[in-house]
């Protein structure tokens, strides 16, 4: 079943100050007339909240994301042994906490299989929510980010409540409907180790009043069997977005045998029937515009017009303003932590049509939108 997207819109003759403000705010608006949200502001999606500024999946991120105009903030999810859902990109912890530094924690250090391969390190599911309230966050990047490097050891790891409590406080903040897009992290490995995440994210999104067809919420997964469980079997009526990888394939296709690709799930036939189940696609930016073999930005392919045609909304990861992460011809000189030209190649995505982005630093985000809107 189609749920129906958040829509947004700008009315004529808004000044360029309030483009942003405008654009969030009414992110909670009635559906159009053929039941799916009209794009007419790309969305800014905060990538695992202000992560080019603060440790990611911190209240800290979020909020830093907020103040910056983002129109969502990014929690990924996964469980604690006691069963509650908390933001951390994976559920392997040594890169984004400060756990190896705790002698207690020692012997939870343990190898296991992550969507078929062996990966050592502590595990979200083998500590309770009161032991990772223990921990803080550090940033992963941090050779590249040192002013996120130096908030290391400050902030605790939030649980999706605590996320979910934080949107609504910086919404009456702000005055702007301030959207979340959880992704549900490796449900087919949470559901070998016993947890169901689907449940428990749509038992917290509805008990906030989010499970609803107009609500400035999104669900993401890599896989599709929990989106297909979702629309299908949970009753859940907000939007829901199948992440793409730049290449491989879903592993709970790879773990049900079936042999069907990123790729081969993106041709305009697979497209046609993904929309079915889900609203849109969260896709690796490489799929938009790929580069080309020196590393300079290329031309776009046919993905955004083939996923707009089948009515599928497209959305690309991730935008870093680090020269590490920018096509060659949008580096400014030659260290690679030095931020580029990120907001000209935001640019050349909104020229192509995307329905929004994620982005590292917002604000850079943000006023790239503000000044392509101006045009």
């Amino acid at each position: 079943m189609k749920r129906t997207l958040v829509s947004l819109s700008l009315a004529a003759g808004l000044a360029l100050s309030t483009l942003t403000a405008t654009a969030s705010a009414q992110a909670d608006a009635p559906p159009t007339s053929n039941g799916r949200a009209k794009f007419t502001t790309p969305l800014v999606h905060a990538h695992r909240g202000a992560s080019g500024y603060r440790p990611e999946h911190t209240l800290a991120a979020y909020r830093l994301a907020v103040q910056q105009g983002a129109d969502f903030i990014e929690p990924d999810l996964t469980l604690t042994r006691d069963g509650v859902l908390i933001a951390r990109h994976e559920p392997e912890i040594s890169g984004t906490t400060n756990v190896a530094a705790h002698p207690e924690f020692a012997d939870r250090k343990v190898t296991k299989r992550l969507d078929g391969a062996a990966v050592t390190g502590w595990w979200v599911e083998d500590f309770t929510l009161a032991e990772l309230k223990t921990l803080r966050a550090v940033e992963r990047l941090g050779a590249q980010r040192p002013e996120s490097a130096s908030f290391d050891g400050q902030f605790e790891v939030p649980t999706f409540e605590e996320v979910l409590d934080l949107r609504e406080e910086l919404s009456r903040q702000t005055g702007r409907t301030i959207g979340v897009i959880p992704e549900i992290k490796h449900s087919t490995f949470l559901h070998d180790a016993g947890f169901d995440p689907e449940v428990a994210v749509v038992s917290a999104l509805t008990a906030h009043g989010l499970n609803r067809p107009n609500a400035a919420v999104f669900v993401q997964s890599f896989e599709l069997t929990p989106l297909i469980r979702l629309d299908d079997e949970l009753g859940f009526k907000a939007g829901l977005v199948f992440l793409v990888s730049g290449s491989g394939r879903p592993y709970d296709l790879v773990d049900q045998g079936d042999p069907r690709t990123y790729t081969d799930l993106l041709t305009p036939t697979s497209l046609k029937a993904l929309v079915k189940d889900v609203d849109g696609l969260g896709v690796d930016k490489s799929r938009v515009i790929p580069r080309n073999a020196d590393g300079t930005l290329g031309t776009p392919t046919a993905l955004v017009a083939d996923a707009h045609k089948a009515g599928l909304d497209v959305t690309p990861y991730t935008f870093r303003a680090e020269n590490s992460f920018l096509p060659v011809d949008y580096r400014i000189g030659t260290n690679p932590a030095t931020y580029g030209r990120m907001g000209d190649e935001v640019t050349r995505f909104f020229e192509a049509g995307v329905d929004g982005v994620f982005c590292d630093q917002p604000d850079i985000c943000v006023k790239a939108r503000t000044e392509f809107l101006a045009r």
